[in-house]
């Protein structure tokens, strides 16, 4: 864990170093076309989303792993393999739509590809050890990292996304902080450029896709608390 965070902090702080470097490389100064504002949206949204998938897949690991004994195939484990991986690649990929030019997008996926599935290859391997045929069987069942459209659509999503108050506390700073940095940014890049009032305009949107959200994270947690209150009762 030590030497994952060390390259990952590395590859963060070369990263930094780029943008204060050469920030007009990377970041959009100007919106290109009128449809930027709504990537810069669904940019958002994809953070938001990927937070949510991230204090989901802890939260739930963290009450039915057994201390990592017992191999989980429910909530965000039944969507796919690795759902927190997942969740990262919805955040990078949701700043990137926000903040960066388009070109951006194949760096960080090549990049999460290089360094996410080094990390889920080795992590196969191991539960392969410990769980011989079930991870086998669940291999054959579940996809690694992209969940299938047809598998959504069969449940209500509370099912793949069982979310407590309590998991979303334990992420709820690392939430904010990316969130309000990305808006910060990106606020301070739409003043410069476009003027207060169109970028008022544009704060708006995302101030309700943060509170469309926010009513999303209120279902997630009450459907989870019924769902947990049903088997308490059976």
């Amino acid at each position: 864990m030590k030497r994952r965070l060390k390259i990952n902090g590395l590859i963060i702080f070369l990263a930094c170093i780029s943008l204060i470097l050469f920030p007009a490389v990377f970041l959009r100064s100007t919106k290109e076309a009128s449809w930027d504002k709504l990537v810069e949206i669904f940019g958002i949204a994809f953070i938001l989303l990927g937070q949510i998938f991230r204090a989901s897949s802890r939260g739930y690991k963290s009450e039915n792993s057994g201390s990592g004994h017992s191999l989980i195939q429910s909530g965000p484990y039944a969507l796919v393999r690795n759902p927190m991986y997942l969740g990262i690649l919805f955040i990078g990929l949701g700043i990137v739509l926000v903040l960066f030019n388009w070109w951006v997008v194949v760096i960080f996926l090549c990049i999460f590809i290089w360094r996410y599935l080094l990390l889920i290859f080795k992590e196969e391997k191991k539960l392969s050890a410990m769980f011989p045929q079930d991870y086998e069987d669940y291999q054959q069942k579940v996809p690694r990292l992209l969940p299938s459209p047809a598998v959504v659509l069969q449940k209500d999503i509370a099912e793949y996304l069982p979310l407590k108050l309590s998991w979303l506390k334990k992420e709820i700073g690392s939430i904010l902080a990316v969130l309000l940095l990305v808006l910060f940014l990106e606020g301070r890049k739409d003043v410069k450029s476009e003027g207060i009032r169109i970028y008022l305009k544009e704060a708006i949107l995302f101030l309700i896709i943060i509170i469309l959200f926010i009513f999303f994270i209120i279902y997630l947690i009450r459907r989870t608390n019924n769902q947990c209150f049903d088997k308490a009762q059976h």
